[in-house]
């Protein structure tokens, strides 16, 4: 493509950042850590992981960020008690952020393939679930602001582009952006109608401050290196060229072994370094 390269990083646990240390300390490339997803470790004693991190990561100034807790928790809950756990989770996992001076965490969007087809059937449905979705992250929202952390709202099942971008907007806060996994949106586009993957780059624009880089084959969600699967490269990272403002580009893969290979891809490519 010629131009500008961006910088690309990768997800990860710490466990594996001494075998990619040298690729990810040669350019400072953003990391996001897996390591806090689990409640069993946010209920745990998760500050000695912490430090463990503290530790591990001397050396290294890139951005840093963290996948926040998703398993079983929808951020749109409408149940009062379910609402309490998905709270606290948030709350832990901005807590991990404080500790270790993340300025990310990523939080899954809960746009549902159910609920593109079905809100609009009901007066009050977009506006409800929105309404459930401000009750459960004003306080994180409030704590992600006062502790210079971004919660980046990442698409999972969502059809509609611009829902998830409408909903980061309604909350008017630099601390809440939009993530894209290109994966997900590929298999939106393939799986369910959803539009091509690019789409989903020109609706959020400058928006869009965090990328999950994966390559599928537009069925499942496969988190295969670039180059395996057959999503098209070239088009995406023109995208990124034209309507973003140099987001975070995280590789996020089944197998990190599979790191090296896909970074080089990208490389290859004259997509990113």
């Amino acid at each position: 493509m010629g131009g500008y390269l961006p910088i690309v990083g990768a997800a990860m646990s710490i466990a594996e950042f001494d075998e990619h240390r040298e690729w990810m300390l040669e350019k400072q490339r953003p990391l996001e850590l897996q390591d806090f997803v689990p409640g069993d470790v946010l209920n745990g004693n998760w500050e000695h992981l912490a430090d463990e991190v503290l530790a591990k990561l001397e050396g290294f100034d890139g951005p840093l960020g963290i996948h926040g807790p998703f398993w079983n928790l929808d951020i749109s809950a409408a149940d009062p008690d379910i609402r309490k756990v998905v709270q606290k989770r948030l709350d832990q996992g901005l807590e991990v952020c404080r500790k270790i001076k993340a300025t990310h965490m990523v939080v899954h969007s809960p746009y549902t393939n159910w609920d593109h087809h079905n809100l609009d059937q009901y007066d009050q449905g977009h506006a409800f679930k929105l309404e459930c979705i401000h009750e459960n992250l004003r306080a994180a929202v409030a704590k992600a602001e006062d502790i210079g952390c971004t919660l980046m709202i990442e698409n999972i099942e969502d059809v509609d582009p611009n829902v998830r971008v409408d909903l980061v907007k309604s909350f008017n806060s630099d601390a809440v952006a939009v993530s894209l996994d290109t994966g997900h949106a590929y298999y939106a586009h393939g799986s369910t109608g959803a539009p091509p993957v690019d789409y989903y780059v020109k609706a959020a624009g400058a928006l869009l401050k965090h990328v999950h880089l994966q390559d599928a084959d537009g069925y499942a969600d496969r988190h295969w290196a670039m180059g395996e699967g057959t999503l098209k490269w070239e088009p995406l990272f023109r995208a990124f060229q034209k309507y973003t403002n140099h987001p975070r580009l995280i590789i996020e893969l089944a197998n990190n072994k599979e790191l090296p290979k896909a970074a080089q891809y990208l490389l290859d490519q004259r997509l990113a370094q």
